[in-house]
């Protein structure tokens, strides 16, 4: 049993605990973006390297990552994922793999030029779950390459009829799938991308009412393991994480911010109500991420304050002589709206 099952079995049996919050790496970029998917190549004292970025330099950091042992879930594109088992990376590992399962439009907003952000989600499905579960014969290993039984499913919402009934439709297309495959997914749900004829200020009440609305026909054999969700402040979190404790909710992290807002963020959505916290570029664009996952750890498990987490993390930068991208005064200021409703 990898750690995220167990975990899972303590949260939903209402022994949850600090140490028991879940962590996960969204390595996934590459399903919305392209060559600019890895982070930007940086010296040593922190300036810009020159170069192309590669994709060799993302698998690395992906398997650096799951060798540190700290996350529970690693979440990355089939065709990584192929990659990285072949390599023996989650081989012996207590991290759970992890694939996309779907890239709906609007998160195709990292291809450079592109504009579909701006249009109403639509659905989107290019792996297959039958090929992800149970890889395929290498004459040159002459075994199966085996995948994983878990991944995202995205959908957004956007008080437009005829999109919102579209991604409905095709979620429940997929739910058939994976039934018919044993195939474990998630839900993200993201906040609306175009919506039409909604108040910005009801647009926590909206994603809640949603996300509830959705599973409410759906059996507990074909729902989603927890949510993936934007932190929308303490009350919406609060609502959502109390009205079905059964259901769990996790956070994803948004854009790259301060570290203090990596920090912060973990911090208050537990603090509401969150099991779990999903951060792609907040780890990604870390000046050091395997430290940032660390004390990340520190902060969910009730040892560190956010605060205190930015000022160690700094000290652990000095030590390895890197550069970090802001002074620590800077680095210690929440500037994320959201979380300054505190």
């Amino acid at each position: 049993m990898k750690r995220l099952d167990e975990k899972l079995d303590r949260i939903r049996s209402g022994r949850y605990s600090k140490p028991d919050f879940i962590i996960a790496d969204a390595k996934d970029g590459d399903m919305g973006s392209g060559c600019t998917t890895p982070a930007p190549l940086r010296n040593r004292d922190g300036s810009p390297a020159a170069g192309p970025r590669r994709l060799r330099t993302y698998l690395d950091q992906i398997a650096a990552v799951v060798k540190q042992d700290i996350v529970d879930i690693m979440l990355l594109s089939a065709s990584n994922l192929e990659r990285m088992v072949d390599e023996g990376v989650f081989r012996d590992s207590a991290v759970q793999p992890a694939i996309r399962a779907n890239e709906a439009t609007d998160c195709w907003g990292g291809l450079r030029g592109g504009k579909y952000a701006h249009h109403a989600s639509r659905n989107f499905r290019t792996a297959k779950l039958s090929r992800v579960m149970h890889g395929t014969t290498r004459p040159t290993l002459g075994a199966s390459i085996t995948g994983t039984d878990l991944g995202l499913y995205s959908v957004t919402f956007n008080n437009d009829l005829d999109a919102d009934m579209a991604s409905l439709q095709a979620f429940a297309e997929f739910r058939d799938e994976a039934a018919e495959n044993g195939f474990r997914y998630f839900l993200e749900v993201f906040n609306p991308n175009a919506p039409r004829n909604l108040d910005p200020a009801d647009v926590p009440k909206f994603v809640n009412d949603h996300i509830l609305r959705a599973l409410a026909g759906v059996m507990r054999a074909d729902r989603p393991q927890f949510l993936k969700m934007p932190f929308n402040g303490p009350a919406a979190m609060e609502e959502l994480a109390a009205y079905d404790p059964s259901l769990i909710v996790g956070v994803l992290g948004g854009g790259a911010g301060t570290t203090r807002d990596t920090f912060e963020l973990l911090h208050q959505a537990e603090r509401y109500g969150a099991r779990l916290a999903l951060f792609g570029r907040k780890i990604n664009l870390a000046d050091s991420p395997l430290d940032i996952v660390r004390f990340m750890r520190e902060v969910a498990s009730g040892n560190v304050s956010p605060e205190e987490a930015v000022e160690a993390y700094h000290g652990r930068l000095q030590t390895l002589n890197i550069k970090p991208s802001r002074p620590l005064a800077e680095d210690n200021v929440i500037t994320e709206a959201v979380l300054k409703q505190h």
